[in-house]
């Protein structure tokens, strides 16, 4: 994951508009936000964003 897609998890929850295990809602808030490396990120990384959510655990990638 990158520092770019976490922040944009982050932005996503601290806005409060969903529940984050609601990957088709986050997705649709991302799309909203523009937020393209997200959603690009959640088509194929579901089990690290699950374990980012539930954890704050994550691969750091550049």
């Amino acid at each position: 994951m990158t520092d770019e897609v976490r922040k944009q998890i982050l932005a996503i929850r601290a806005s409060g508009v969903t529940n984050m295990f609601d990957v088709p809602r986050v997705q649709y808030e991302a799309y909203v936000r523009g937020f393209h490396e997200l959603l690009g990120y959640l088509n194929s990384n579901k089990a690290e964003y699950s374990r980012f959510i539930m954890t704050g655990e994550y691969t750091k990638q550049e």
